[in-house]
C-alpha cells in the first residue's frame, strides 16, 4: 500500500484520488462574443449590450450525449460544468432569477441534459458555481466588476446588500443539490483580496461576504460526502491550483500534511470559447500534463469551452482524441496510481516520470524522452520481476548487475538494471513501461 498519508477532509475523496482525470466545461453567454469568459468585465460591456447575447443565445447543436461520449473515450471519469459563471447567467432553470437559459431561445434546462447524459455514461457529476455575479442587482460593484470605472459606480453600488445576495446563492445551491440527484463535486469560484489601488467600498470579497460557512453547511446537509473546493476561502476537500503545474505535492501550510489536489487546465489560453485564441497545447504537452499531475499525487481537470451553438470545435475534439488514443492503452498508469514511493522516486532517470499503483505492486515508467536502445535504471537490480510496454503488453528484456551491451565488454554493477528497448519509438506519444515489482 502507498505510504503517503493524506490530510483527512470533510468529504470523501477516495474515488476522486483513484479516478484522477476529469472534464471541466465552461459554457455560457460569453461563448457568443467568443473573446474569453471574462469579456464582460475585460471590455466593460454595459448590461444593455450584454443583453443581446441573452436574447440570441440558441445552442441548437447542443448534444450532451456526444460530449459525454467524447469525455468517456478520453478517459475522463468525472465532469464539472458551469451552472453560473461570473456573468451571472444561469445554465439551469432556477426559480430565483429570470436570467437563465430557459428564458432564451434555448428554451430548456441545459444542466439537466448534461447531468442525464454524463450520468448515463457512468461519469460522476460536478457543478461549478460562481460566487461572483456581475448581473445580480444586490452584488456590490468592486475591483473586478464591469461597472467599476463608471462615474456613478459608488452611487450604483452603495445600496446593494451582500446578505441578500448570499441568500440568493444558498437558494440556488439548494436547487442544484436537490433537483439533479447525487452530485459528486461542488466547485465554487472564487475569493479575492482587496486591491489597495481601489477605494475601500470596492473591496474584494471572501468568506465573510459569501457567508461561506452557511453556504458550505447547506451543501453538506443536502449532499453528505460531496467534494467541495477551497475557493470560498474556507478549506474543504481539494486544493485547486489553476493554469500552472505544481513541482511538488502540495502540503497544508500549517500542518505540512499532503493535500488532495486537482490542477485545472485549458486546451488553449481561455476557459470559455475563444475563436481567435491560438495558444493550443501540443498533443505531447497534453499527455505529459496528465502524467506530471498524477506523478505528484494529483488530479487533472481539463477544460473544454463549447461554442455558442453547443458543439465542441475541431481543435477541442482533436485534443480529446489525443487523450482517447493514449488512455485507451495506458490508463492503467493513471487510474489508482499516485506518486512513486520515495525510495523509488529518487531512482527515476532523467527524461522519465514515475507513477505507482496504490498497492505498490506496479511501477510505471513514462518515457518523456525516448532513449536509444537501452534504459539504465540504477538501484533497480533485484527489485523487478517482469517488464512490458503497457500499450501492447509486449515483454521487455532486461539484465541485472552484469551488463553486456557496453562497447568495452561486460560490465559489473551491483545495483544496475538495463532494459533493452526497440531502436524506433513505438507509435505512442509517451510510451509507458509497466514494471511488476518483486
Amino acid at each position: 500500500m502507498s505510504s503517503y498519508v493524506i490530510r483527512k477532509t470533510p468529504g470523501d475523496t477516495a474515488w476522486f484520488r483513484h479516478d484522477r482525470f476529469g472534464m471541466f466545461i465552461h459554457w455560457g453567454l460569453y461563448s457568443m462574443p467568443a473573446r474569453h469568459e471574462w469579456v464582460k468585465t475585460n471590455e466593460k460591456i454595459p448590461e444593455e449590450k450584454y443583453e443581446k447575447y441573452f436574447r440570441y443565445f440558441n445552442p441548437d447543436l447542443y448534444d450532451a450525449r456526444e460530449w459525454a461520449r467524447q469525455a468517456k473515450a478520453a478517459g475522463m471519469k468525472y465532469a464539472v460544468m458551469t451552472t453560473k459563471h461570473h456573468e451571472g447567467f444561469c445554465m439551469f432553470d432556477s426559480k430565483y432569477t429570470d436570467y437563465k437559459c430557459t428564458n432564451t431561445p434555448a428554451g430548456r434546462d441545459l444542466i439537466r441534459e448534461y447531468v442525464d447524459a454524463f450520468r448515463a455514461e457512468g461519469i460522476r457529476i460536478g457543478f461549478y458555481y460562481s460566487l461572483i455575479d456581475w448581473h445580480h442587482p444586490e452584488f456590490p460593484i468592486d475591483q473586478l466588476h464591469p461597472r467599476r470605472d463608471d462615474p456613478d459606480a459608488y452611487e450604483k453600488s452603495k445600496g446593494r446588500d451582500m446578505h441578500k445576495y448570499a441568500e440568493y446563492m444558498r437558494n440556488q445551491v439548494t436547487e442544484l443539490l436537490t433537483n439533479y440527484g447525487r452530485i459528486d463535486v461542488l466547485w465554487f469560484d472564487f475569493s479575492y483580496e482587496k486591491d489597495p489601488k481601489f477605494p475601500e467600498w470596492m473591496r474584494g470579497k471572501g468568506k465573510d461576504e459569501w457567508e461561506a460557512e452557511e453556504l458550505i453547511a447547506t451543501a453538506r446537509r443536502l449532499q453528505p460526502g460531496i467534494i467541495i473546493d477551497n475557493r470560498t476561502q474556507i478549506e474543504q476537500d481539494i486544493w485547486t491550483p489553476e493554469q500552472y503545474q505544481p513541482q511538488e505535492w502540495p502540503r497544508h501550510p500549517e500542518t505540512g500534511e499532503l493535500l488532495p489536489w486537482e490542477v485545472c487546465q485549458t486546451f488553449s489560453g481561455s476557459w470559455g470559447y475563444y475563436r481567435d485564441e491560438m495558444t493550443w497545447k501540443s498533443p505531447k504537452m497534453l499527455v505529459q500534463m496528465l502524467i506530471n499531475t498524477v506523478a505528484l499525487g494529483g488530479n487533472l481537470l481539463m477544460n473544454v469551452g463549447p461554442t455558442s451553438r453547443g458543439y465542441l470545435d475541431a481543435r477541442a475534439e482533436a485534443a480529446l482524441k489525443t487523450y482517447a488514443d493514449w488512455m485507451k492503452v495506458n490508463s492503467r498508469s493513471i487510474y489508482g496510481c499516485t506518486m512513486a514511493e520515495p525510495e523509488l522516486l529518487e531512482l527515476c532517470p532523467n527524461g522519465c516520470k514515475f507513477t505507482q499503483s496504490e498497492d505498490g505492486k506496479r511501477l510505471y515508467i513514462h518515457l518523456f524522452e525516448y532513449p536509444f536502445q537501452y534504459l539504465e535504471l540504477k538501484g533497480f537490480a533485484g527489485k523487478v520481476d517482469y517488464m512490458q510496454f503497457l500499450h501492447d503488453g509486449s515483454e521487455l528484456l532486461f539484465e541485472e548487475k552484469t551488463i553486456s551491451h557496453f562497447s568495452e565488454g561486460r560490465t559489473q554493477s551491483d545495483d544496475l538494471l538495463t532494459v533493452t528497448l526497440p531502436v524506433v519509438q513505438p507509435d505512442v506519444i509517451v510510451p509507458v513501461i509497466e514494471v511488476f515489482l518483486k
